[in-house]
Order: C-alpha cells, then sequence, then structure tokens
C-alpha cells in the first residue's frame, strides 16, 4: 500500500512538471502562430436513456395533445420534489433513546416498581430536561425540499394542441415543448432546439446563469442540442426546448434526493452510545451479581425479599450510572452554541459543536464562498500609449446603460470607483466632458458593442468598440502581442475583453486599447482564513463547478496549492476505490463537479475515517452540506442550503469558521473531561461496592447515595462555563484511551476508599454509624476533586480554572465536609476528620494527576497496537511508519534543492557581476 502511494505521489509530481512545460511550450507555439486558443467549456453530459430519446420528437409547432400530456404525467409523475416531512412528537421521542437513556428508564420503572417515588421524581425529571433542552437547541423545520422547491419556477409556457399557452410547471412531461426567454426559471430540464419562440430558426445563444446549481461563477453560453437544467436562470436570449426531464430526474431532483437519503447517525451520538454501552455492561454485570449474592444469602430473610433487595440494587445503579452526563453534556454544547450566536454562527444542531471539534478536512464551495460571486476588473493588458483609467473609461463609454448583465455591470461598478471624474458628477446618466451620441448593444452575431461619442470641448468625434479579444483584435487588423496575453489570461481562467477606438480624424480605422480582465475574486479574508484553519490542523479543499482552469488560479490566489483535480477522477472507472480515495485525500481541491461530485467527496473522505467539515452557499451544495459530519452554510446562502446545514455563517465569508473551531475546541475539552471524570467516578463506585459488600456486606444507606450523586452532578454542571486549553489539532475522543484512564484512576481510587475504611474501622475502631460519615465524605470529595486533573491532558496547574468552577466544585464538598463534621444526617466525626479526608482528597488528586501525564505521555497509537492488536489497527501503523520515511525522505530532498538553489543564484550573481566588471572596463577603455 505504500509504495502504491509513493508511485501514485512520484506520478503527481511528474504530471505537475509535465504541465508547467506543456504551457511553456505552448505560449513559445503561440508566439510563432499568434492565434487565440479557444478554452472550451467542460460540461457533464446528460445520459437520456433511447426509450425516453424515443419520446422527444414532438413536433416544435405543435407540441403535446392534452391526451399524451396526461399519459405521461402518468408514467412520469408530476414534475415536482417529494416532500417527506418527520413528525415532531417523534423527533421529540428520539432524545430518549440511546445505550444510556435506556439505562437510566429502567432505573425510572424499578423505582416506581420498589416506591422510591423520591428517585423516581429525580431520574424523570433529568431524562426530560435532557430531552427538552436537545429538542428546543435543534427545533429547526426539516425543510431542505422545501427550499429547493422555492427555487423552481412555478409558471411555464409550452406548446399543446398547437396553442402557446401557460402551464403548471407541476404538470411538464418529457416531450413538451417550452419556451424559455429573458429572465425565465427554466421549469424543467430540456434540450435547446435552435428555434426562435416565434417559431424561425436561430443561431443564437442563450445565456444561462447556472452558479446555484454547479457553483460556475460566469454565465454559460448554451447553443442548439445543449441541455438547460430547472432552476437555472436565462440571462439572455430565447429559444425554444423539448423537456428531458422532470421532477426527481432533473439535476436539482437528483440533489433533492441525495439529501432524502443522507440520514445517518451523528459521530457525537455513536461517542456517547460507545460511552453508554461500556457503563451499562460494567453496572449491569457488578449489580446483577450483588443482587444474585444477596438473594442467595438472605433467602428466608426479611432482608432477602424480593423488592428489598431490589430497592438496595436500585439504589447503588442509580447512583452509579451517570444519570446526569446526558444533561450535563447537553448543556455544554448549548452554552457553546450561545458563546457561536454572539459570534454570529448559529448551531442549528447541537451536536455540531463537539463535531466541529473533531473536524479535520474542511471542503469549501468556491463561488460565493471563497470568492464574492461577481465580476471585477482585474488587472487589464494596456498596450503603449494608454493607462488603466484610459481602459476603464472607454469600457465606461462601450456599457450599455441598466443591462442586466454581469459584465456590463462589473464594468460600470469597476469605473464608477476608480474614476474621479464618475464619482461625483450630478447627472449618473452622463460622462463630464463626453456625449454619446450612438450606441449598439451587444449583439451575439457581431460579439461586440460601440458607441459613437463627443468629446464636448473639441466637438472630436470617436468611436470605442468592447466585445469577443478574437473580434476587436481583427477589427485592428491583428496584434501578435495582445493574442500572447489574451492566451495568457485565458490559461489562468480570467475572462478577457477586448477594447478599441478610432483614431483621430477616422472614424472606421480603430487601434487597440487594451484587454480589460474579468474574474470572481477571491474574498479579502479567505487566505486568511485558509492559514488559520492549516495552523489548527484543518486542511481545506476547494471545490467548485466551475472550470479547472478558473480553480487554479482562484486557488493561487488564496495560497493553496495548485493539485486541483476533475471531476473525472472522482468516476475513474479504470481505478480502484482505493486509488480513488487517495488521491481524493491528497488533492487540494476539485473542478467541474455537480452535486453527486461533492456528495461523493465527502463520501470517501468519511471512509478514510476523516470527519469532515463542508461549506456552501447554493443549491448545489446541498447534498454535501447534508452529508457532510458538520455541514456550514455561509452569509447570503439559499434556503436549500441553509435547511440542509448545520451550522449558518451569519457574518460574509469564512473568518468566523475560526471562531466556530475555536470555540469548538473549548467546548470539546470541557465535555471530554467530564465524561472522563464521570466513567472513573461509576468504575470507582460500582468498584469499591462491589467489592466490600461481598467482603464485608457492608452498605451506605440510600439518602447518602443519592446526596453524593445529586451534588456531585449538580455541581460539575458549571463545567460548561469553565476555562478550556485549546488544541492545535482536530480533537479526538480516543475511547480506548478514555476507557483504560478510568478504569487506573478508578481502580487507584478505589484502594483509597479500602484504605480509608479500614484504618478508620480497624485502626481507629469507629462504629459502623461513624464509619459511614467517614466513607460519605471521603467518597464525595475524592473522586470529586479528580475533575481539577481530568480538565486538560497536562498537569492541572498548567491551565488554571474558572473562579465559578473551583467555587461550584469546592462548595459542595464544604457542604458535605460541614454534614459530617455536624452530624446532620448521619453521626458527627469533627472538625479534625473533616478536615482531614477533605486534605487527603485533594492530595491524592495531585497523585493521580502525575498518574494521568505519565499515561497520556506514554500512550500512542503504536501502543494501542500492540495492547489490542488488530488488522486495520496494524495496517494503520504501517502505513503510519511508511509515511513518516517518505514526508522525512522528501524534507531532506526539499532540503538538498534549497541548497542547489541558493548555490546556483551566488555563481549567477558572481557571473552578473562579472560581466558588469568587464562592461565598464570596456567603457573606460
Amino acid at each position: 500500500m505504500s509504495s502504491e502511494k509513493k508511485v501514485i505521489e512520484q506520478e503527481e509530481i511528474t504530471v505537475s512538471s509535465t504541465t508547467s512545460k506543456v504551457e511553456e511550450i505552448s505560449e513559445k507555439t503561440e508566439k510563432k502562430g499568434a492565434e487565440i486558443i479557444e478554452h472550451k467549456h467542460v460540461e457533464m453530459a446528460e445520459d437520456i436513456p433511447p426509450e425516453l430519446e424515443a419520446l422527444l420528437g414532438t413536433d416544435p409547432t405543435v407540441g403535446l395533445t392534452t391526451a399524451e400530456a396526461q399519459k405521461r404525467l402518468v408514467d412520469f409523475g408530476r414534475n415536482e420534489l417529494a416532500e417527506n416531512k418527520r413528525n415532531p412528537i417523534l423527533k421529540f421521542l428520539s432524545f430518549f433513546t440511546g445505550a444510556i437513556a435506556y439505562l437510566i428508564e429502567l432505573s425510572c420503572i424499578f423505582a416506581a416498581v420498589v416506591k422510591h417515588w423520591l428517585d423516581f421524581s429525580i431520574i424523570l425529571a433529568l431524562l426530560f430536561v435532557n430531552a427538552f433542552i436537545g429538542f428546543i437547541e435543534e427545533a429547526r423545520a426539516e425543510s431542505a425540499l422545501d427550499a429547493l422547491k422555492q427555487t423552481l419556477a412555478l409558471k411555464a409556457k409550452a406548446w399543446r394542441d398547437g396553442q402557446f399557452i401557460e402551464i403548471d410547471v407541476a404538470e411538464l412531461v418529457p416531450g413538451d415543448i417550452i419556451g424559455l426567454r429573458l429572465g425565465d426559471i427554466i421549469p424543467a430540464d430540456a434540450r435547446l432546439l435552435g428555434i426562435s419562440v416565434t417559431g424561425g430558426e436561430t443561431e443564437g445563444t442563450l445565456s444561462i446563469d447556472q452558479s446555484a446549481l454547479t457553483g460556475e461563477s460566469l454565465p454559460i453560453e448554451k447553443k442548439k442540442g445543449d441541455t438547460v437544467y430547472s432552476s437555472s436562470v436565462v440571462k439572455q436570449g430565447q429559444m425554444l426546448a423539448v423537456v428531458t426531464k422532470t421532477g426527481a430526474k432533473t439535476f436539482i431532483g437528483r440533489a433533492a434526493n441525495l439529501i432524502s437519503i443522507t440520514v445517518e447517525q451523528g459521530h457525537f451520538q455513536k461517542v456517547v452510545n460507545a460511552i453508554g454501552n461500556f457503563l451499562i455492561l460494567i453496572t449491569t454485570v457488578l449489580v446483577s451479581i450483588i443482587f444474585v449474592y444477596q438473594m442467595v444469602k438472605f433467602r428466608h430473610t426479611p432482608q432477602g425479599n424480593f423488592l428489598t433487595v431490589l430497592g438496595n440494587v436500585l439504589v447503588l445503579t442509580v447512583a452509579a450510572i451517570p444519570v446526569g452526563l446526558p444533561t450535563v453534556l447537553s448543556v455544554t454544547m448549548a452554552v457553546g452554541a450561545k458563546q457561536l450566536a454572539a459570534k454570529k454562527v448559529i448551531v442549528k444542531r447541537l451536536t455540531a459543536v463537539e463535531e466541529m471539534a473533531s473536524v479535520s478536512v474542511l471542503c469549501s464551495d468556491k463561488t460565493g464562498t471563497l470568492t464574492l460571486n461577481e465580476l471585477t476588473f482585474d488587472e487589464p493588458y494596456l498596450c503603449p500609449g494608454y493607462s488603466k483609467d484610459d481602459i476603464l473609461l472607454y469600457s465606461y463609454l462601450s456599457a450599455e446603460p441598466g443591462a442586466n448583465d454581469p459584465i456590463e455591470s462589473a464594468v460600470r461598478y469597476a469605473a464608477e470607483t476608480d474614476l474621479d471624474v464618475l464619482k461625483n458628477r450630478p447627472n449618473k446618466h452622463e460622462v463630464p466632458g463626453f456625449k454619446v451620441t450612438g450606441f449598439v448593444p451587444f449583439n451575439p452575431n457581431t460579439k461586440m458593442s460601440t458607441a459613437t461619442v463627443v468629446v464636448n470641448e473639441t466637438n472630436e468625434v470617436f468611436r470605442v468598440a468592447k466585445g469577443a479579444p478574437q473580434v476587436i483584435i481583427k477589427l485592428v487588423g491583428g496584434n501578435d502581442d495582445a493574442v500572447h496575453a489574451v492566451n495568457s489570461l485565458a490559461a489562468r481562467g480570467l475572462r478577457a475583453l477586448g477594447v478599441a477606438r478610432t483614431i483621430p480624424g477616422d472614424l472606421e480605422r480603430y487601434e487597440l486599447v487594451g484587454m480589460i480582465t474579468l474574474l470572481d475574486p477571491p474574498r479579502p479574508d479567505s487566505a486568511e482564513t485558509i492559514k488559520r484553519c492549516n495552523g489548527y490542523g484543518v486542511e481545506v479543499k476547494m471545490i467548485t463547478g466551475d472550470q479547472l482552469i478558473i480553480a487554479k488560479e482562484v486557488a493561487q490566489r488564496l495560497g493553496m496549492n495548485r493539485v486541483i483535480l476533475d471531476a473525472g477522477h472522482l468516476v475513474d472507472p479504470s481505478k480502484s476505490e482505493e486509488d480513488i480515495t487517495k488521491n481524493c485525500e491528497r488533492a487540494d481541491g476539485f473542478a467541474q463537479v455537480i452535486p453527486e461530485h461533492k456528495y461523493r467527496v465527502v463520501e470517501l473522505l468519511q471512509k478514510r475515517g476523516l470527519l469532515v467539515g463542508m461549506t456552501g452557499d447554493g443549491v448545489n451544495d446541498a447534498p454535501a452540506l447534508k452529508k457532510a459530519n458538520v455541514g456550514i452554510a455561509v452569509h447570503g446562502c439559499t434556503d436549500a442550503a441553509r435547511s440542509a446545514a448545520d451550522i449558518v455563517l451569519l457574518a460574509p465569508g469564512l473568518s468566523t469558521i475560526v471562531d466556530g473551531i475555536t470555540t469548538s475546541r473549548a467546548i470539546f475539552q470541557r465535555m471530554r473531561s467530564y465524561a472522563l471524570y464521570r466513567i472513573t467516578s461509576t468504575v470507582h463506585f460500582l468498584m469499591f461496592f462491589f467489592c466490600i459488600i461481598l467482603a464485608e456486606d457492608w452498605e451506605m444507606r440510600a439518602i447518602l447515595l443519592i446526596l453524593i450523586a445529586l451534588l456531585n452532578d449538580a455541581a460539575t454542571l458549571v463545567i460548561a462555563v469553565d476555562n478550556a486549553k485549546i488544541s492545535e489539532r482536530p480533537d479526538k475522543w480516543r475511547l480506548g484511551q478514555l476507557i483504560t484512564l478510568s478504569l487506573l484512576l478508578g481502580t487507584l481510587l478505589t484502594a483509597c476508599s479500602f484504605a480509608h475504611y479500614y484504618i478508620a474501622k480497624d485502626v481507629f475502631g469507629f462504629s459502623s454509624e461513624k464509619l459511614e460519615t467517614v466513607m460519605y465524605l471521603h467518597i464525595s470529595s475524592c473522586p470529586h476533586f479528580v475533575i481539577f486533573s481530568t480538565r486538560l491532558s497536562g498537569y492541572f496547574w498548567e491551565n488554571i480554572p474558572s473562579i465559578t468552577f473551583i467555587i461550584a466544585v469546592l462548595g459542595t464538598q464544604v457542604f458535605a465536609m460541614f454534614i459530617s463534621i455536624y452530624g446532620l444526617l448521619t453521626p458527627a466525626i469533627g472538625w479534625g476528620w473533616g478536615v482531614s479526608i477533605i486534605c487527603i482528597s485533594l492530595g491524592y488528586f495531585v497523585f493521580l494527576d502525575f498518574v494521568k501525564v505519565q499515561l497520556f505521555r506514554y500512550w500512542s497509537f503504536e501502543l494501542t497496537a500492540k495492547l489490542w492488536p488488530s488488522k486495520t489497527r496494524r495496517t494503520k501503523l504501517n502505513d503510519r511508519k511508511a509515511d513518516a520515511i517518505y514526508q522525512e525522505r522528501i524534507s531532506k530532498n526539499v532540503s538538498k534543492l534549497r541548497k542547489v538553489v541558493i548555490i546556483s543564484k551566488v555563481l549567477l550573481a558572481f557571473e552578473y557581476a562579472k560581466k558588469s566588471s568587464n562592461n565598464m572596463k570596456t567603457i573606460e577603455i
């Protein structure tokens, strides 16, 4: 496996270097031929089955008959998206499921059976508190499909029975002939017929904005035979089309279907269930043994009554199981969600707060997320004698006022922003010093617009032309340098437009002013956000429906590597699933993708065991947002994206994601520390009482056990606002480590409990009543102080707890100490014993803290693979070792290469200095 990886890496390096050489050679070739290279738009081909193709031969002047349309409506269904809403009652009841919830519910039933009504009330209240917290925080409309429906047209113009009529979009069927005009929302996937709405043949094209579907930043030109997709918008032109697919079969319908099938158990729920299963196992086994032991030992006595024994083990179970664990975790996440809301990060699914901390890969949509989703002026190519202000002014003069066209809007905005002459003019419809006397708008046939302009001061008349580069270059009689410039810009994915003006005194002869360049630019904060994410160990991958060359240009501007794969790599039949997954993991981004591809990228990364975040704003992002562990809808997103996401950003750009990462990691540390403390407490509690009941037949009164559980869980609720140390890498639960450490700390606490028991009983001769008080105070304080240690992986003093947390934890134990000292519920033991037990508990937590640090220091995946060997772990360990060796070799090679580069620069500097010296001597002679 490692050798395959090396080969793939070497192939990618070779491809990268080969690509650079090809680009260099192509530039040289261009200089010879001076011809503009056309970069064709790459689009996914639609697969039309033969039986469906046979239905598309409808006469475009007549259309379908009503009878035929009704028959096809029965066969293909209505042109709408199916709806599948979840019952809110069932959703609320789902919060009562899970391993720990089942154990708590069972305890609640047992409490009712033995008539322990106080226990019953407390357990039932905790169950409902946890359910209400989850339900209220996650109360959101399951409206992803509704939002998708909002993007669809409601009415359409179609030929039926020889009449061009308006019908409901839901009644369209394959084979219907529909008319598409400027501003129309396309009602279904359709094939352009090359026939105008009036019935005549046309060689024109339709300009289609499908950015919400594919993420492409520029409108796409579609001609006869091309497919247009449902919910995209006609920006220019008009044409008839035949409907090819409707409803769930359309491009947007497939996206809706992906959303509806993505129903998986969350990562956090899996973790909680794993912890719950462990606790259920040890609780059930140990309590069952105690139950059987007491039933046998006390048979035929009042103590051996079934309900009496059941009541005893019930109290032990209630005190042992983490009844408050779901509540504490929910409250911690709810507090975190409130903190994020203050930073304009709205959490829709509560557990996403925890999962965000573990995200190691962030897949980000490009258009509208990393970029502004608006065309803007980039650095222009200028001919000698002209400035940037000149080309802006001439572009503005030849722009159509009020045109609903992104290119014209970008030109006008750039000129009005940068040119002083246009900033403070009294009449926004005039250009000071100039008067436009004639204007010919852009024509798809001529591919340019022209304006006739008069200079007010001199009455000089000239013309300005703006349009496709090849047309403008031809208009000026050719210009090789401009051709090379256009090809260079096109190779970087930049849209170029030529600008020319007539020479003074001749309205027929044009000279080139230059080439304006247009790009959907990165957001101002995107590059910094990516850098900060990388600093926190989160790899950012760009995913876009835009063209490959555009994706590479944007990646370079964002400071990312340019290893961008096109969508074909994700569905390459010649490669195995493993190879595709590896390539997907190493790539920096993907281009020319459709919603299914974005979904597949997330799915493949998840199969590698990675927790994946996905950001997006369009309909095309919705399936991947739903599939990802954490779906993040960015500012200005569509309703479909917002509905499918777990987190919604209210501020523009991705910068608030870093706030989300840091806050979620702080929340994760609090949750993990509480889980470690609670599992340790449960292990200690069960081990001690299991052994002491079997060995000594000693039990603690139910009221004291319940008091310990309630006070300690209530105090630890404030962990939600505790100080937390934010990790620099994605957090992981590492359940094996967590449970191992819990068992170790629980065992050491059990040893300390036995020491207290036998010293008080045998050395000091305490009665059973006073012994109960000693053990009550010890069991209340010693495990509870461990939470000061479990807060972080290092020593406890490396990150001081918050004052609120210290007061809450110490306050409950001071309360327990006063109960013991003054004998409020048990016989008094006095100040000496009370203070001594508290001090011993504090000192013992310091010892346990040292044990914890040593375990974390020596714990590694390699140790796990040795202690609990499995095929998966061994394979993963071998891969990691191979990676480490490979990375070390790469690092050495890079270091050598840098030395060679430095030496080369030094030699070139000496050579240059030598030539300069010789030139100076020649001049002196």
